[in-house]
């Protein structure tokens, strides 16, 4: 992998960490407790308030995941690791890396 590639994959997860910043920002708001006030809101609509708080805190954590995935893709660029397999050490097809560079395992490695 040439030096370019490196960094085009750098920047690229940077922004998508950023990205997920952003996100996390405005999803905080969605999973704020659900107050019980049944005088200005109904049963169902509080029903729908707590659906919705679930539904804000599982994308949280997905975002927690994804965020974690990145930061190892980025410190596997600084230790000069990026674009091999952790478990046979072969390298992974760009391909693989284009359409996710968070991968940390080549195909075969990931399907067995």
């Amino acid at each position: 992998m040439t030096p370019d590639d490196l960094a085009k994959f750098k920047a690229r997860l940077r922004s998508e960490l950023d990205e997920l910043d952003r996100d996390d920002a405005r999803g905080a708001e969605g999973q704020k407790v659900v107050t019980l006030d049944q005088q200005a809101v109904g049963r169902l609509s509080r029903m729908d308030a707590l659906q919705n708080q679930a539904m804000a805190k599982a994308t949280q954590t997905r975002r927690t995941a994804q965020r974690q995935r990145i930061m190892a893709a980025l410190a596997r660029i600084e230790e000069d690791e990026f674009g091999y397999c952790e478990d046979c050490g072969e390298e992974i097809a760009k391909g693989r890396l284009d359409l996710d560079p968070t991968a940390p395992k080549c195909v075969s490695c990931a399907a067995g």
